[in-house]
Formats: C-alpha cells, structure tokens, sequence
C-alpha cells in the first residue's frame, strides 16, 4: 500500500506536542512501532514551542501538568515556565524513543479516507503517507486569530500575534498597541510595560483575574521527589482534587461568589483609580470566561505608560492605531492577544472521511464527536482534544491520556476482531452529544452573560466537558464494542513460502 515517494503507517499523528508525543509513547508501550508523527515544524512541543513570548508559562500547576507516567521532579516552580514545559516535553520525546518516529517539516494538508482499501491516504508538504488509522493532535490551540481589522495592511510598523513573537524587534522605546485581553497578554504585557515608552491596550471585555499562588521548588523538593516519587504523586493527586472542586461552582453558578469576591479584593487592592477599576471589572460571572491568574497585570495596567482602551478599534493607519471614538494613537507595534478558535480546527474542510465528506461539512459550524474523540462516517479516525474535551478549571493533558486510552482501546478491538475498520455509530455519537448538551443547561457557561471562544458559531458550546474530569476519563478510557461498528477484514499473513 505504499505510495510512490510516500510512506506506510499503521498509525499515523498528526502533531508532536503533548497529544502527540504522548500517543507515540503509549503506542510503543503497548508495543506498536509501525507509526509516524507528522510534524510541520522542525522541533517538537505543539503550543509550548510556538508561545515563546515574554512572561509565557501554564496556568496549572506543573505537577498536573504533565504526563502521569513520566513525573518531573525537577521543576523549579509550583506554575512552570514556558522554556522548562518545552525542555520537558523534547526530553521525553528523546528519552522514550519517539524523535526516530517523527517526520519534521511535513505539514498536514489533507487527508481522505479511501474506503476500498481501508486506509486514509494523507498529502503532507513533502510528500505522501497512508495509515489504517489516523489521530488529529494539532491541539485547538495551533493556530493564531488575528482580527481583520480595517486598514492593517496598511501598517508600517511591525505587527505579531503572541503565539508567533517577533523577537527580532526590541519594544524597548517603542508606543505599543496590544489588542486583546486573554490568558497570553495578561502574562506578556506585565513582561514588556516596564520597557516600552507607551502601550496601549485595546481592550474589548475585561477578564475576571485571581491571584498566582507561585510557589519556587528548590533543591530540597527535589532531592524529595527523586527519592520518594509517591509524595510527588499525592502532591499531585492533590492538585487534582482541589481544582476538581470549582466544577461545582461552574455548574452552580452561586458558588462561585467566593471566587468572585477574590477576584474584586484583587481588582481594588491593584487599582486605586476608581475610573479605570471599573473599566477593569467585568459585567458578567466569573467562570462564564476562562478565569485568569495573575499577580502583576492589573498592577501594570495602573503605571503612567499604560492607557486602557475600551473603544473599540475603527481603523489601522501605517503609522496608527484609531479608536471607534475617533482619537488616532501613534505605534511602532501592534501585538496581538486575541487567541485562537479552538472550535473551528484548522484541518477540519480538510479531513474527508467516507463519500469525501469534510469534518467541517459534518459539523455544519458546531463540531460534535462521539467521547470528544470519534466521528461518525470517519472511520479509523481519533481526535485528541476534541469537541467538548476542553477543560476550563484542570489539565488538559489529564483529558488527552484518556482520549489515548481509548484509541489503544480501538486498535486492540480491530486486532482482536480482524476487522479492517471501526466508527462510532450515529445513534451513540447523538446520544453523547445530547448528554452533554443536557449538562450544560443551566452552568455558568450558558447563563453567565458572557459570549466567550466556548461557544461555536451557532451559540452551542462544543468547547468544554462541563463535569468532573474524572467522569470523563471513566467514560472514555474504555471502549464500548456496542457504541461502535466495524467493517472489512485485515488480510490473514500469507504462509511462509506461499
């Protein structure tokens, strides 16, 4: 089945950041070597590569924030840095033998599944793979939103969005133009204020911010971890628990009033300007957005080189940034915070599964998957952080192991029943998206008064798991032969000399 220039897969992934470096562990302990990872970059690490901008680092704590099966014990803060997550993930890639397996500088382009072979036939930016099975790990964070704004292509000056930092450009000196306030300029414009001569933030909605409880792991916690690798484990166990309780206000919105209450203290103790406080204090409930952790941004947005703008932006001039109020700012560079669309996957007018049916054609504007993580009429086909997998309150990385459980699941399924191909039927994929949809009734996330990334194009939110993770991981771990049917048949080996 190999194509001519291409190769042959068992599995192929598309990704190598956690989703993918995972699953290619995973797969070889379970000892499966017949697999690729498709990679369109020249270094592993997904979005802890590409988000290298100043002040970049996770919001939940590293020892959640990794795999179960390789603890770091040396992390040098309670929330880890950017540089330190890349360090760990490239280390693992290296240590358990997934960088022979990774094919560099291949960009997925598109991929189709051929129903007459049982196989996806998948074009890359070098040349052509087919596998039997194919996994989506490109993450929902992959690639950059950047408005399109009147006039932008008119800017002389120098224009990035975070994920893709200019760093070729020193801000020092320089009038700014930050537009966005989400989870990456709350951590890169307290990193820059104190360097550039003026920024100006064009802010939409203000986020709800709690503070940053940052604690520094030195030498004695690490001595302590290496030699007892059960306390890390109970730390970590504990990190789970706790964080696993704000379900319960995301899903009661009244028990949230608690955070709210943090979330004010913190606002009035940063901001004395009762002008700018309540620029800075948002008309919907906490949790409805992502809650964001800071100690620094508020303090920075209350020093003399910083304006906060609430006008939205009219128009972009090659040398200016004009407000909707008509006041002309001058810049030497626009920044973008303005995140991604994390429900609408890049790839997904691209994935052609059976009759040539796109994934975007499937979800007509609201992606939906059986578990997050399979699709009706895509046979073979594994999503990793798939629609309703986000999380807003644990780690995502707690969520795709599960989802790589139940890809192993699958692939043991097709090697115990000899069948060429599995998908999830349509009844089963309803019935869970229904499910979830009736979860979702009443939290804060549809009755908060917020429009948020959560929620698709046609107002569903196809975002988040709106329960407890370990729900989740209970339900999608295993595979349930019922809620899937197969078809074809692997040809049996032939006889040695036959």
């Amino acid at each position: 089945m190999d194509p001519v220039g291409g190769e042959h897969a068992r599995v192929a992934v598309i990704g190598s950041g956690f989703g993918g470096i995972g699953t290619a562990i995973r797969l070889m302990q379970e000892g499966i070597d017949d697999f690729v990872l498709l990679e369109r970059a020249e270094a592993v690490g997904g979005t802890w590569r590409d988000n290298t901008y100043p002040g970049c680092e996770c919001d939940v704590q590293s020892h959640l924030y990794s795999f179960s099966f390789a603890p770091n014990p040396e992390w040098t803060r309670s929330f880890s840095p950017q540089p330190e997550i890349q360090a760990y993930l490239e280390r693992c890639a290296e240590e358990f033998g997934v960088l022979p397996h990774v094919r560099f500088g291949h960009e997925v382009r598109g991929a189709a599944w051929d129903a007459e072979a049982s196989l996806w036939r998948i074009d890359t930016s070098r040349c052509a793979f087919t596998a039997q099975v194919l996994v989506m790990a490109s993450g929902a964070l992959s690639d950059p939103l950047i408005p399109e704004l009147p006039g932008l292509g008119t800017f002389r000056g120098r224009a990035f969005h975070s994920a893709r930092w200019d760093h070729t450009f020193d801000l020092s000196g320089r009038r700014v133009a930050v537009v966005g306030t989400g989870a990456s300029a709350i951590q890169f414009v307290p990193a820059i204020q104190p360097i550039v001569e003026k920024l100006y933030l064009f802010q939409r909605t203000p986020p709800w911010i709690i503070p940053r409880q940052q604690r520094v792991l030195g030498p004695r916690k690490h001595r302590l971890y290496r030699r007892f690798p059960a306390l890390q484990r109970a730390v970590r166990g504990a990190i789970y628990l706790s964080r696993e309780a704000f379900v319960l206000g995301f899903r009661r919105p009244g028990v949230m009033r608690l955070a709210e209450t943090v979330a004010r203290r913190h606002l009035e103790k940063s901001i004395a300007d009762p002008a700018l406080r309540a620029k800075l204090t948002p008309s919907w409930r906490i949790g409805c957005k992502r809650i964001l952790l800071s100690n620094d941004y508020l303090p920075a947005l209350a020093k003399p080189n910083v304006e906060v703008v609430t006008e939205g932006i009219a128009e972009v001039r090659p040398h200016s940034v004009v407000s909707a109020d008509g006041v002309e700012r001058e810049v030497d560079a626009i920044v973008f915070g303005t995140g991604f669309v994390p429900t609408d996957p890049p790839l997904a007018p691209h994935i052609r599964g059976r009759g040539g049916r796109s994934l975007a054609e499937a979800w007509a504007g609201s992606p939906k998957a059986h578990l997050g993580t399979t699709v009706a009429g895509f046979p073979n086909f594994f999503m990793l952080m798939g629609p309703n997998t986000g999380t807003g309150h644990t780690s995502v990385v707690y969520i795709i192991e599960a989802q790589i459980e139940h890809l192993l699941a699958a692939l043991r399924h097709l090697r115990s029943t000899g069948a060429a191909a599995l998908e999830p039927r349509e009844e089963a994929q309803e019935a869970f998206v229904a499910a979830i949809d009736r979860r979702m009734e009443g939290t804060v996330w549809t009755s908060g008064g917020c429009r948020s990334w959560y929620l698709d194009g046609t107002g569903r939110n196809s975002a988040l798991w709106p329960d407890f993770t370990w729900r989740f991981r209970r339900r999608v771990a295993r595979l349930d032969p019922a809620e899937y049917v197969t078809t074809g048949r692997v040809p049996a080996p032939a006889a040695a000399g036959v």
